[in-house]
């Protein structure tokens, strides 16, 4: 379903400032710009807009190395030289983006900023129905009263009556769309209270309702941001190219770096993997039902090490429920959104780590926390041993026998 034609004003500046990418802050933005004199020439050289790309170089480093995306903190949007700031920071690095003409890193930037956006609104609850209502179709907010114990019943004494809580609820052709993007079970429609068209959107203990509205906006937010990007790159001139060849060398060599620990992470070879990868691959093999958690694990790993994805489908192939339509399907999701392995807590929570304390050096290590530190860890030593070994081979003549 289409987002909104005709999304609700925006007129406070600061809301503006702290999201730049609403379709209502174009018109501010463009003002701003004839209101102090900004410029093409003094958005990419001028001494006035210096803090502006600093901010922006911020935003782009973070849209690669931080898997949160870009951070919340920024200018003092409070006054008028923090909005500026904020505003055209966003602006040129959507010029960066544009003038790079890779679709990869402007998705991976629209992201950081989505995710950046989400956090935000977390918290913003005075603009998230602002927010809601120019991305999403059908959203509103609902009050719920919670039942309290009759006065008679048994641990009512002293208790008052608690007062009716918000909770939102969004239309399901939104949901529908949306939530095959987010991982989850609470995302799929099974789990969901679905009533008359709408999905109710319940609060929980560690997850508030406005929390989940957020997260769906971070879907949307991200694809309008992205889709504009990829827009305005058409319009990108080879001078303005030229103009910005720093700030675009940089952000690609930063993701060449970021592909290079990926690269190394290929060559893995299957003594290199880690004990938990292996355990559940042998449960499976050997007809254990291995939890929801390990498969997505052992799936996550499979894409981080760049396994084909039919190499990644046959682990499945001993287990007691394994449907090949099925598992490609869930494999190719995995796949294409570029989920993260969890790390070693979370693989002992969920009961997918087999290796006790004395089992294993390298598990010990008390710096060990993940389990891509592990293949890591495991092709360091293996360089380190190949290089010593390599002087005691050239020295002994009967090594060329």
């Amino acid at each position: 379903m289409p987002v909104p034609t005709t999304p609700p004003s925006v007129a406070d500046e600061v809301t503006l400032a702290r999201y730049p990418f609403l379709p209502q802050a174009s018109d501010w933005i463009r003002s701003m710009a004839v209101r102090h004199s900004i410029d093409l020439n003094e958005l990419l050289e001028g001494s006035w807009m210096e803090q502006a790309r600093q901010r922006a170089r911020i935003r782009l480093i973070d849209s690669i190395q931080s898997k949160e995306g870009v951070q919340v903190a920024g200018g003092d949007i409070h006054t008028e030289e923090g909005r500026l700031v904020e505003a055209f920071s966003f602006y040129y690095a959507r010029l960066v983006m544009c003038a790079s003409e890779d679709e990869r890193l402007i998705a991976r930037w629209a992201q950081a900023e989505a995710a950046r956006a989400e956090q935000l609104l977390t918290q913003d609850l005075d603009n998230l129905r602002t927010v809601a209502n120019t991305y999403l179709s059908q959203v509103e907010i609902t009050h719920t009263t919670p039942t309290a114990p009759l006065s008679g019943s048994v641990g009512a004494v002293g208790m008052s009556r608690e007062t009716a809580t918000e909770e939102w609820r969004v239309g399901l052709a939104d949901f529908i769309e949306i939530c095959p993007k987010i991982t989850g079970h609470r995302w799929r429609l099974p789990n969901v209270d679905v009533d008359r068209g709408w999905v109710k959107l319940h609060n929980e203990r560690q997850y508030a309702s406005s929390a989940k509205v957020a997260r769906l906006l971070r879907e949307r937010i991200k694809a309008g941001i992205e889709a504009e990007a990829l827009e305005k790159m058409g319009e990108v001139t080879t001078d303005l190219a030229v103009r910005l060849a720093e700030p675009v060398g940089m952000v690609r060599n930063l993701m060449a770096n970021k592909a290079s620990e990926a690269i190394a992470l290929v060559g893995a070879e299957e003594s290199d993997w880690p004990p938990c990868m292996q355990k559940v691959i042998a449960d499976l093999s050997a007809g254990v039902n291995v939890n929801h958690f390990g498969r997505l694990f052992l799936a996550s790993m499979s894409a981080t090490l760049a396994l084909p994805e039919t190499s990644c489908v046959n682990f499945f192939r001993g287990a007691p429920d394994f449907s090949e339509a099925t598992t490609s399907y869930q494999v190719q999701h995995v796949y294409q959104h570029e989920y993260t392995p969890a790390g070693c807590g979370k693989l002992k929570v969920n009961h997918n780590c087999p290796v006790l304390p004395g089992d294993n050096r390298t598990c010990d290590q008390p710096w060990m926390d993940h389990p891509l530190k592990y293949i890591r860890a495991t092709q360091r030593w293996k360089r380190l041993t190949a290089r010593s070994a390599a002087p005691e081979a050239e020295a002994d003549p009967k090594s060329d026998a």
